[in-house]
């Protein structure tokens, strides 16, 4: 039987083992995404996948003479960036989810006035979209910010959810209002700067307002950085960016897309996979940041974004190797 003074000496140690048991990285097969690996080499769109467990990466591989280094344009997978960055204004106090835009645009009717910054970030202002057959018109107009707040109303405000890019383009709009920068140095200030990465600027629109919603540009480890700071609750290198509180409110079901019938939050899309809960910014061509808490894991995907046949055949095929050749090996 140890003596007390043994016990001293190894408790301690013992506390390290256990600690490193739980919190060491997952020991994975070297063979266990040979079969992604093999699937994904055979997408002729395919830029980049990555996948981190606990913060580690386990799988980096870069297609058709891409590098590590090569931006992606995150088509709307920016969404989600944007509404980080309304996460931090609200931490900040420099605005409020249940704040109606009438703030900022009192000449707006009445019923338009009261759509809130909620609304907005979930895709229910009720206003007709500026996406999909509308998308042309609205963006060569101009004044996109007008263009999208004139449109009609075709829900009550704060009901069901109409996908359209001119909402997440207004918050931009008003987040270089309340923090009197542009929405591209709010972001590098804000959030590219603590999570170690310089963002590259994007498009503007005719009065110099950042796209909000679209064209934003990071590389594939870029959007990994940010897909690890909302697994990690907001926080990077002990120091809290996004709050906790934000983050859990944008993982909640708020509506339901008609295209294509997934759960909508603040800016993040949601459904199951593998039998598991995802979470994920999802960019048109299929740019991805899939994040599954369960199995603290992060996966990034990125892909030619400009507009051909196969692209939905694609979007799909990479949606697959996501679902039963990455997480589901992981959640077995």
């Amino acid at each position: 039987m140890p003596s007390a003074v043994d016990l001293k000496t190894l408790c301690p140690v013992l506390v390290w083992i256990a600690a490193w048991i739980v919190l060491a990285p997952p020991v994975i097969a070297q063979t266990t995404f040979d079969p992604a690996l093999k699937a994904a080499s055979e997408l002729s769109r395919l830029h980049s996948l990555i996948v981190s467990q606990r913060g580690a990466v386990v799988f980096e591989h870069y297609f058709h003479g891409r590098r590590a280094t090569t931006p992606a344009n995150m088509k709307s997978a920016s969404k989600s960036v944007i509404s980080a960055l309304v996460g931090i204004a609200v931490e900040r106090k420099l605005l409020s989810l249940t704040q109606p835009i009438g703030t900022w645009f009192p000449d707006l009717p009445d019923a338009k006035r009261a759509i809130t910054i909620e609304d907005l970030l979930t895709m229910r202002s009720g206003l007709e979209s500026t996406s999909n057959r509308n998308y042309g018109t609205w963006v060569q107009s101009p004044n996109w910010v007008r263009h999208a707040l004139a449109k009609p109303l075709v829900e009550r405000p704060g009901t069901e959810m109409v996908y359209s890019t001119g909402n997440t383009h207004v918050l931009s709009a008003i987040l270089t209002k309340v923090t009197g920068k542009s929405t591209w140095q709010f972001a590098q200030e804000a959030l590219a700067k603590p999570l170690g990465f310089t963002l590259a600027p994007w498009m503007r629109d005719p009065q110099g307002v950042y796209f909000g919603g679209n064209e934003m540009v990071m590389t594939p480890r870029q959007m990994l950085a940010f897909g690890e700071l909302y697994l990690n609750g907001g926080q990077v290198g002990g120091r809290q960016i996004i709050s906790k509180a934000f983050i859990d409110e944008t993982f909640k079901p708020r509506g339901r897309s008609r295209i294509s019938g997934r759960e909508y939050g603040y800016g993040w899309w949601m459904r199951e996979m593998a039998g598991r809960q995802t979470y994920y910014a999802w960019g048109f061509g299929g740019q991805f940041i899939v994040l599954v808490p369960s199995l603290d894991l992060v996966v990034v995907s990125t892909s030619a974004a400009t507009v051909s046949d196969d692209r939905r055949e694609h979007r799909r095929s990479v949606d697959d190797i996501i679902e039963t050749l990455i997480i589901a090996p992981l959640a077995n």
